[in-house]
């Protein structure tokens, strides 16, 4: 898009393009997304960026009416391949908060320079910008849905002091960190060790949940998931090993502009880290619009995503179980949690275990692909992280004694979100390209295709 049509996206509110850029307004000092339902601004004070982080650099704050920091994020990110794509979903990992920007370099196989100097000319915005930008969010809703002290927040928001957080949330939003605490209904502030952080994780367009959850629920595997509830009412809740630590997310299947979840988390250090691995699971930040747009011209599919509009192709909230699960199967799975898993400290209803780690798995059950690929994925020679290159990541894999093609598709696929796989044997035209993963989903919903 040029920046006439942003204009136009803005003038009309069209909520289509919420994450994909932002605007700001040179007299208010504010910046926006593009559904804001204030009164649209001149164009000649106006100004666009590609991130939230950029208009931050820039020097505006962000809008107490649209929240443009609770946008979902950018559908590109996901789609590209190239060292950009990969950093910000590493990015949005937490990577840079816990391993600094030498670690995301490193992950990348770029100099630190290289990466500032890429993601600058892009995005208008280096990784510590970006990384920050994803905390000062973090601290926000932490802020206004717990009584958490407000140094404690500082740190599990990914601030190395109480100054910088306060510095950055002045910065940002325009208020200390106790006005911005004010400023939501106390109502709202229900987190509690034991009721864990209320979330709204915000999508664009439509959203067919149904079908995500069908997916879920057929999948689960006893201790590590659940699916409770009535279709169209349905609670998905799963555990999750995390960088500090373990949480268990709920995530209800009622959709109206968000999905509602629930995280408990041993340590809040991870709720960055958590949010962005549900997001990938429930392809939260995929772009229907241009998705349907292209299938839905389609004879054959056209159908299909009449029936589902704004249909996903879910991922993986932990990539490598992921890639064990692909490989042994349902059954499989539930064995190895069963005698592999560790035990949660404190358990909640049927949720018992953690998925056991490929190191583990790899001590355990040496032998045979599950040995192999376990070692693998233990050692680093196959790499699922979401800042994986997704072709060397596909070749290690394939180089795996006992992996067929089928599997690995699954696994780059499901693990690493590529939004264009064409498994083996199956008969998909370029013309569906770039949203092939998507199709093959159209097919399994309608029952076409195992």
């Amino acid at each position: 898009m040029d920046e006439d049509s942003r204009y136009e996206a803005v003038r009309s509110r069209d909520a289509r393009f919420d994450g994909e850029f932002f605007f700001a307004v040179e007299t208010t000092g504010i910046y926006c997304r593009p559904s804001c339902p204030a009164v649209t601004p001149k164009r000649r004070n106006v100004h666009f960026f590609a991130t939230a982080a950029a208009a931050q650099g820039s020097g505006f704050r962000a809008c107490r009416r649209c929240r443009p920091d609770a946008v979902p994020g950018s559908a590109e990110w996901n789609v590209r391949a190239d060292v950009v794509g990969r950093a910000m979903r590493l990015i949005g990992d937490g990577v840079v908060d816990r391993e600094g920007v030498t670690g995301l370099a490193d992950r990348l196989g770029y100099s630190a320079r290289q990466v500032q100097r890429q993601l600058t000319a892009e995005l208008g915005a280096g990784p510590v910008a970006l990384a920050r930008a994803q905390r000062s969010h973090t601290a926000r809703v932490l802020l206004q849905t717990t009584e958490l002290p407000v140094t404690h927040i500082a740190f599990a928001s990914g601030f190395a002091s109480v100054r910088q957080f306060n510095d950055t949330i002045r910065t940002v939003y325009a208020s200390t960190p106790s006005e911005l605490r004010a400023a939501a209904p106390r109502s709202r502030r229900t987190a509690t060790p034991t009721a864990g952080v209320p979330l709204r994780l915000a999508y664009r367009g439509p959203y067919a949940s149904a079908a995500v959850f069908d997916v879920l629920e057929a999948e689960a595997v006893p201790g590590v998931e659940e699916v409770s509830g009535p279709a169209g009412r349905r609670t998905y809740r799963r555990t999750l090993r995390l960088p500090y630590g373990s949480g268990i997310a709920a995530v209800e299947e009622r959709p109206c502009g968000w999905l509602d979840a629930r995280l408990h988390l041993t340590d809040l250090r991870d709720l960055t880290t958590a949010v962005q691995r549900l997001r990938r699971l429930f392809d939260l930040d995929a772009d229907p619009y241009a998705v349907d747009e292209r299938l839905g011209a389609d004879v054959r599919l056209g159908p299909l995503v009449a029936a589902r509009p704004g249909l996903r192709s879910p991922g993986a909230a932990d990539p490598e179980e992921l890639a064990v699960r692909a490989l042994v199967g349902p059954v499989g799975a539930e064995r190895l949690v069963r005698r592999y898993g560790k035990a949660l400290d404190a358990p909640c209803g049927s949720l018992t275990h953690l998925f056991p780690e490929p190191a583990v798995l790899a001590e355990a059950e040496p032998h045979g692909t599950l040995g192999a690929l376990t070692a693998a994925l233990a050692d680093g020679a196959v790499r699922l992280d979401p800042g994986a290159d997704r072709d060397d990541a596909e070749q290690a894999l394939l180089a795996l004694p006992g992996l067929d093609a089928r599997t690995v598709a699954v696994v780059r696929t499901r693990a690493l979100g590529d939004p264009d796989v064409a498994p083996p044997g199956v008969d998909v035209p370029d013309s569906w390209r770039p949203w092939r993963s998507y199709a093959l989903q159209h097919l399994r919903a309608a029952g076409e295709l195992e």
